[in-house]
C-alpha cells in the first residue's frame, strides 16, 4: 500500500485548527522519532527510511516500527509504507542496532491528529511542530493503491484547498534534513 500524502506549510494554524475540529475530533500526541541507517548510508541514498516510533497520547505508549520503500509519486515524495506495532521500543531499538543500523537522527514531533472522510476516502491530517524548525506543518494522507495515487493525491490537494491551502504551500522539505541543517 501507498501513503499518498502531501505536506504543507500552515501560515494560519488558528484558521486551520478550527476547520479541522469541525471534522473530527483532535487527538494530541507527541512522537519520539529515531531514523536509522547504516553506516555507510544505504537507506538514505536508495531512498528509504527505517524508524522507531514512541507515540505519546492520551491512551498511554505504543510503539511503531516503520520501513518507507522508495518514492512512487516524486511531485508528493508518497512512498510504499510498512509499518507494525511493536511491544516493547527498547526492544526494537536493540534489535535495530544488532542488525548494524545506528541511529541516524532523532526528534521530536508534536502532533493534532485527525481522523475523518472526504472525497470517498479516508483521511488522516495532523497539525506538526518539530521545536528544531521555525512554523507549523500540516500532513494530510490516505492509504491507496498504486494505481489510485494521483487520484488520492488530487483528492488531498481538493482537501487542502477548502482549508485554505494552496499549491504554492506545499513542501517536499523532510523533517529529518531539516532538523539535521539546525544541527549543522
Amino acid at each position: 500500500m501507498i501513503e499518498a500524502e502531501l505536506k504543507a506549510r500552515v501560515h494560519s494554524p488558528e484558521a486551520v485548527m478550527r476547520q479541522l475540529d469541525e471534522r473530527a475530533e483532535a487527538r494530541v500526541e507527541v512522537y519520539q522519532d529515531t531514523y536509522y541507517d547504516d553506516l555507510a548510508g544505504s537507506l538514505e541514498r536508495r531512498d528509504q527510511e527505517l524508524r522507531v516510533r514512541t507515540v505519546h497520547g492520551p491512551n498511554g505508549l505504543r510503539t511503531v516500527l516503520t520501513f518507507k520503500d522508495t518514492t512512487v509519486d516524486a511531485s508528493s515524495g508518497s512512498k510504499p509504507e510498512h509499518e507494525t506495532r511493536v511491544e516493547d521500543s527498547q526492544e526494537a531499538h536493540s534489535i535495530l542496532q544488532g542488525l548494524g543500523y545506528i541511529p541516524a537522527i532523532a526528534f521530536e514531533k508534536r502532533c493534532r491528529n485527525y481522523d475523518f472522510e472526504a472525497y470517498g476516502r479516508h483521511i488522516f491530517a495532523t497539525l506538526v511542530r518539530v521545536p528544531e524548525i521555525d512554523g507549523m506543518f500540516l500532513e494530510v494522507e490516505t492509504i491507496v493503491d498504486e494505481a489510485d495515487v494521483t487520484s488520492a493525491l488530487d483528492d488531498i490537494r481538493a482537501l487542502l484547498d477548502e482549508l485554505g491551502i494552496g499549491p504554492e504551500d506545499l513542501t517536499r522539505e523532510t523533517y529529518t534534513s531539516a532538523v539535521a541543517a539546525q544541527g549543522r
